[in-house]
Parts: C-alpha cells; sequence; structure tokens
C-alpha cells in the first residue's frame, strides 16, 4: 500500500461525498421551494397553507445552514488530514508531554486536544443552529445560561467516562498483542452495554428533570397497553423537554429491568390520551419486532469490522503518511491510528447510508403495522400529523432526498400505509 494510493483513495471519497451531499441538498430545497404554496391534496382539510409554509421555511433555513455546515466540515477534515493540522498537534504535544509525563499521558492529551478543538470550532454552528434558526421559527428554549451549563456538563461527562474508555483501548493496543481489536472489541460491547444500564438514573437526570407520570388515567391505560404487549418497564416517567425545545417526543430507555418509558412534557400537552396510547403503541413495536435488538447487533458487527481493520491500518506506515501524518518513532502511533480511523471513515460510510435509511423505514413501517394491532390506526394517524405540524416537518420532501437521508418514512407514505391497512381491516 502506497502513501499516494491512500490519500487518492481518501481524497475521492471525500469529494464524492461532498458533492453528493451538496446534490442532495439543493434537490431537498428546490423540491420543497416549488411545493410551498399548496397544500397537497391528502392535507388539505387537516393541514393549513400557514403551518404548510412555515415548515417549509423551516426546512430551508435548515438545509441552506447545512450546506454551510457541511462546506465548513469539509474544510476542518481536510486541515486536520492532508494538510497536516493532525501531525502538527501530534508533533507539539509529543515534544511538550511525552518525555515529562510518559506514553499514556501524551496519548490522552492528544485525543482530548483534538476534542476540545473540535468541539471549539463545532461551537458557532451549534449556537447559530440554536439561538437563530431554532429561535427565528419557535422551537428554541433554550437560554444562555443553560446552554453554557449544558456544554460544561457534555465536557465533564465526556471525561469521566470517555478518558478511561480510551486508556483502557489505548493500553490494550500497546499490550495484547496482534488481536488487541478483538479485546478492545469486547470492553466496547461491555461498555455500551454498561451505559445502557446507568444511563436513564445516572445521566440523563443530570440534564433533565424527570417526574411519575401524573396522570392517572392515562397511565392506567398506558400499563394496560404494555400488559397486552407483553412488555414490562420500570416506570413511566415525564421529562422536562420544554425546557430546552418545542420539540415533542416520546422514547423508550434503559436495558433489560432498567427500562424506562419517558413522554416529554410537550408530547402531553399536544396529545390527547388516545393518541398517546398509540404513539407508544408504536414504540413497543420496534421492541417486539426486536428492531432495538437488531440495531444493537448491528452496531456491534460493524464496530468488530472496524476495528479488525483499524488493527491493519494501524501497522501500515502509509496510512499515517497517506492522511498526512508522520508516525512517531519514538513513542506509540495508538492515538494517531484512532484519530486517524475516525477522521477517514465519515467519506465512506457515508455512501453506505441509504441502506440504513431503507432498513430504519422499513423498521417504522412495521412498528405502525403493530401500533395498528394495538391500538387505533386512525389516533395514530392523528398524532403523526400533530407532530409533522409541531416540528414543522414538510410534507413535500424530495423523494431522492427521503431514500438516502430519512429514516422515518414521509408522512404522506406513513399516512398512506395507515389508510391502506385500515381499508383493509373493514
Amino acid at each position: 500500500m502506497q502513501p499516494s494510493l491512500v490519500t487518492l483513495v481518501f481524497a475521492a471519497a471525500l469529494l464524492l461525498s461532498l458533492a453528493a451531499k451538496f446534490w442532495l441538498a439543493t434537490r431537498q430545497m428546490r423540491h420543497v421551494a416549488a411545493h410551498r404554496a399548496q397544500v397537497p391534496a391528502r392535507f388539505a382539510a387537516t393541514v393549513t397553507p400557514q403551518a404548510h409554509q412555515r415548515a417549509a421555511d423551516y426546512t430551508l433555513a435548515k438545509s441552506r445552514f447545512g450546506l454551510l455546515a457541511t462546506a465548513f466540515g469539509t474544510a476542518v477534515l481536510l486541515g486536520w488530514t492532508l494538510l497536516g493540522g493532525l501531525d502538527a498537534l501530534n508533533q507539539w504535544l509529543l515534544a511538550a508531554v511525552q518525555p515529562r509525563f510518559g506514553d499514556m499521558a501524551y496519548q490522552l492529551t492528544l485525543l482530548t486536544a483534538f476534542a476540545l478543538i473540535g468541539g471549539a470550532l463545532d461551537l458557532p454552528f451549534e449556537l447559530v443552529s440554536t439561538f437563530r434558526i431554532e429561535q427565528r421559527f419557535g422551537f428554541n428554549r433554550m437560554t444562555p445560561r443553560l446552554f453554557v451549563a449544558d456544554l460544561l456538563k457534555n465536557t465533564a461527562v465526556g471525561a469521566v467516562i470517555g478518558l478511561p474508555l480510551a486508556a483502557l483501548v489505548l493500553w490494550l493496543m500497546g499490550a495484547a498483542g496482534s488481536l488487541w481489536w478483538l479485546w478492545a472489541w469486547g470492553a466496547w460491547m461491555a461498555f455500551n452495554l454498561t451505559l445502557l444500564v446507568i444511563y436513564p438514573t445516572l445521566i440523563a437526570p443530570l440534564f433533565n428533570k424527570f417526574e411519575p407520570l401524573a396522570d392517572a388515567a392515562l397511565a392506567a391505560r398506558v400499563q394496560a397497553l404494555m400488559q397486552r404487549c407483553g412488555f414490562a418497564a420500570k416506570g413511566l416517567f415525564v421529562m422536562d423537554g420544554s425546557r430546552r425545545s418545542a420539540h415533542a417526543n416520546a422514547y423508550f430507555t434503559g436495558l433489560g429491568a432498567a427500562k424506562r418509558v419517558v413522554f416529554f412534557d410537550t408530547l402531553l400537552q399536544r396529545l390527547s390520551p388516545a393518541e398517546v396510547e398509540a404513539v407508544l403503541a408504536h414504540e413497543l413495536g420496534h421492541f417486539r419486532h426486536r428492531h432495538v435488538t437488531q440495531r444493537i447487533a448491528g452496531i456491534f458487527a460493524f464496530s468488530l469490522l472496524a476495528l479488525a481493520l483499524l488493527g491493519w491500518l494501524s501497522t501500515q506506515t502509509a496510512f499515517y503518511e497517506g492522511l498526512g501524518v508522520t508516525p512517531n518513532m519514538g513513542a506509540p502511533n495508538d492515538a494517531l491510528a484512532l484519530l486517524l480511523f475516525m477522521l477517514a471513515l465519515p467519506p465512506f460510510g457515508f455512501f453506505v447510508s441509504p441502506l440504513l435509511a431503507h432498513l430504519s423505514r422499513r423498521h417504522e413501517f412495521e412498528a405502525d403495522a403493530f401500533a395498528c394491532a394495538q391500538a387505533s390506526g386512525q389516533d395514530l394517524a392523528n398524532a403523526l400529523l400533530k407532530l409533522h405540524e409541531d416540528n414543522a416537518a414538510t410534507l413535500t420532501p424530495d423523494p431522492v432526498y427521503v431514500r438516502f437521508y430519512y429514516s422515518h418514512p414521509p408522512a404522506s407514505e406513513r399516512l398512506a400505509a395507515l389508510a391502506e391497512r385500515a381499508a383493509y381491516r373493514t
């Protein structure tokens, strides 16, 4: 493997993915703008022209901003790799940290510095997204004080959890021989499974308040639904999602006996009890069809393949030199290999996203079908319409853009499937 070949393949993947992203985004913007003036016939009786136009404007604003973020992200990626940014950071820290504090301290410092610089570069985009775009369309309820508090908490949690995991992986890379990646995969699986158990009770409460569902009638209705579906949860909770956003949602969290049902307070304010039941039945459908288990298994399988590939690439000098980094001679290259792999993978992974999106949309249809069997399909359709309107989701996305990006089917496809199912049942 020659460094020039690595450079050529990486550059080609990066340029092709960038071109595809811009092409898809411009298709989406043209399609949404062309249909902005008129509500689709299927929704004419339920969606006002004002709501439809607001959704179109929100989609266009996010898409334009997304193009800017994509171009900036590509420039940063080039800066880290082929233009020598990571190499310069590594050489500086190698000289400043490794002689005094040793190999592990140097490698953890490199990972930390990279993460902090990346976070600082992303911060202006997060601020504009939150306080300009989301604020403009009435979704943002985040105060600057809360934004800073979240930022500090995220940084602290990332350090407390991420640094020990990184230290373990780096130690395995240096001590476990040529099959270090298999041991690292086992550690990664154990970490993720542990995180699923502790997240609901130890991490999530750092950011939001969770209170038991106080509506006794709704709680009884939800419990009856879960009993019919053979599903047990540790509790029903309401989360103060309205502190940060007007968007609404409901989800399951946790693993095994730690599973709990969480409703955004904004969801309960907007939907009727029957509609809440239908939405929850949809989420239960994911568990009944083992979608969650399949996704976890898929993530673990992909991580195994990725680590195996990294195990080989980390031994190839051309891997480093082809991506703009000079390998260390008197210190380990493990942290460098991790960072380079993390940087190089997204341009290639982008082309797999249509398949993953397709699988996700198929799962959503299966969960909708399950919800219709356990609750009211009409209530689910009503809830979907309300959520699409409240979240300003466009009703007229570009079909190609949908096939490439959408993890959920567009409202038109989901409602058509629900109507067809209702007609079949009658």
